[in-house]
């Protein structure tokens, strides 16, 4: 069975699953964009799968969720793309952050506004279990019992044999570092404690049109994405900020950009909550191509990325 989305997921009989997995995600605090873009989702997961392929065009998806009139035009008003490009985005960070055992994945392939709806192999229910079962020949049930065994037994036997010379080898040594342990112990505390604690706040658009700030919401959101990422830090959105330990840093993302004459200017600085230093400043200068903000985005988000990780 395919999917709308052009997945070989076999989740066609199921909407009621997708469903499901699409209040999951909704009521997330880890999915974190604004009211348009959950009205957004919502709409593309609901005619997705209602088979009501031609309104996820972008005119149709401008009218429907944002008000916009007949004489919309794609090319002069990208607010489907940027919303996407942020959906995509806030997608991929839910699925890192908290969806990553969720049975089914809702994902907006590039080059399209269709949704694409992928079950998880662990999400196999008793009932479907049993249904594959009775299905399945017999003669093809009892050979792969027999060829479970035959991969399974041999590999127990060497687990066991392994773990049987580790601990002999492990046991005449043990009292050399017994008196070494309660060094280990003092320099081994939670890795979640010591990380410094970076928050994003919301860029900010200064240009004189709406665009500027869309695009602004777009930028943080693939900046918190990309973060997530660098594993020598925490980072948390604006208001979620956990209480730190005695030494743990704290430092405030923080930026603004602008659009002008074909090009777009963001600034981007980390500021030190302690004493209100700033300890590091990027500058980021493009060009906009036609359809290419998502794109300017993603890159920027990258760069900030990789050179915050680079100070850690």
């Amino acid at each position: 069975m395919t999917s709308p989305g052009g997945q070989s997921d076999d989740l066609s009989p199921e909407p009621a699953r997708v469903r499901d997995q699409l209040d999951r995600i909704l009521s997330s605090a880890e999915f974190q964009v604004p009211d348009r873009s959950r009205r957004f989702l919502a709409y593309i997961v609901d005619e997705a799968l209602a088979g009501r392929l031609e309104n996820l065009k972008a005119y149709a998806i401008a009218q429907a969720v944002f008000g916009r009139d007949a004489s919309f035009d794609a090319q002069n008003d990208p607010v489907v793309r940027i919303e996407t490009g942020r959906i995509r985005r806030a997608l991929e960070r839910y699925y890192l952050v908290a969806g990553q055992g969720d049975p089914i994945q809702i994902t907006i392939p590039k080059g399209g506004y269709v949704p694409s709806f992928i079950s998880g192999q662990l999400d196999v229910g008793p009932e479907t279990r049993s249904m594959r079962a009775d299905d399945e020949p017999a003669a093809a049930q009892e050979k792969r019992r027999l060829t479970y065994r035959e991969l399974v037994l041999p590999i127990g036997l060497l687990v066991v044999l392994f773990a049987v010379g580790v601990f002999a080898l492990i046991r005449p040594i043990e009292g050399l570092f017994a008196s070494l342990r309660p060094i280990f112990v003092a320099t081994s505390p939670d890795r979640d404690v010591l990380r410094p604690q970076i928050v994003v706040e919301p860029l900010v658009g200064i240009g004189r049109g709406d665009g500027d700030a869309d695009i602004a919401k777009g930028l943080t959101d693939g900046i918190i994405v990309q973060l997530t990422k660098v594993n020598s830090i925490a980072v948390k959105a604006l208001g979620t900020e956990a209480p730190l330990a005695a030494d743990q840093a704290q430092l405030f993302l923080q930026g603004s950009l602008e659009t002008e004459n074909g090009r777009l200017h963001a600034q981007i600085r980390l500021v030190d909550r302690a004493d209100g230093a700033v300890v590091w400043t990027g500058a980021y200068d493009n060009t906009l191509r036609d359809g290419g903000i998502l794109d300017i985005q993603d890159e920027i988000a990258r760069k900030v990325a990789d050179a915050i990780s680079m100070r850690q």
